[in-house]
């Protein structure tokens, strides 16, 4: 596809990144306000997703609505372990994120960041080798806005700082190969990702697969939206 940005642009508020920025970063600063012994193990178990076999039954999907499960694959994507988790996955949402949400605008914005967030946590949860291991963080999400952005700006370029020595040397490569370097990383961390750490790689992939079908079946929309901006 792809989308040509029209010249001539209104001016529009992008709201939608900075406010899930804004909502990740006070929910982490809640997190670690938390005093009581345990309390923030506990709260991570309780809006984190279980990894696990899914449903099996009618029943068993009612079951885990109500019992909070299914709520939890949006929740999780607003909790992070550490700073160093929260800080590097609101830098990858600023970047990409304030991008794809102009061309694709704020509302579509926030269905492809949720929506793939929660079915990359879904298949996270049903195809980690290990059972009952919490998943948290927007890194499904995120890896859904990637994907997008690669969907709707393939030409596109991405500077890069190198370090040459003791000089950071400033370039710009192509968005695609970056990406597509970033996503052949996640295929190998997801068979080799508990050498790594715990991982939800399949997060990762699913996310990200999901972002690139969610941009190509918007693309129509997609192109009429950046028209009529730029009428």
């Amino acid at each position: 596809m792809f989308v040509e940005v029209p010249s001539r642009r209104r001016r529009e508020v992008r709201w939608a990144t900075p406010l899930l920025v804004l909502v990740t970063m006070a929910v982490f600063v809640w997190l670690v306000s938390l005093q009581q012994p345990g309390a923030h193990g506990a709260a991570l178990l309780r809006w984190g997703t279980l990894s696990g076999a899914l449903p099996g039954s009618l029943q068993q999907w009612v079951d885990a609505v109500q019992g909070g499960r299914a709520v939890s694959l949006i929740s999780a994507l607003f909790v992070h372990a550490g700073w160093v988790h929260v800080l590097g996955n609101m830098l990858f949402l600023m970047i990409f994120g304030l991008p794809s949400e102009r061309a694709m605008g704020s509302w579509r914005f926030v269905l492809l960041f949720m929506v793939g967030g929660a079915l990359s946590n879904l298949a996270a949860g049903a195809l980690m080798d290990s059972p009952s291991r919490v998943i948290v963080g927007a890194s499904g999400a995120i890896s859904a806005v990637i994907g997008a952005y690669v969907a709707l700006f393939p030409r596109a370029s991405l500077g890069v700082l190198l370090p040459l020595g003791l000089y950071l040397q400033f370039v710009r490569a192509p968005a695609l190969v970056l990406i597509g370097i970033w996503a052949l990383l996640q295929g190998l961390f997801t068979f080799v990702g508990p050498a790594f750490g715990a991982v939800a790689w399949w997060a990762h992939l699913s996310g990200f697969a999901f972002g690139v079908v969610y941009a190509v079946v918007s693309r129509h929309s997609v192109a009429r939206r950046l028209r009529h901006r730029g009428a």
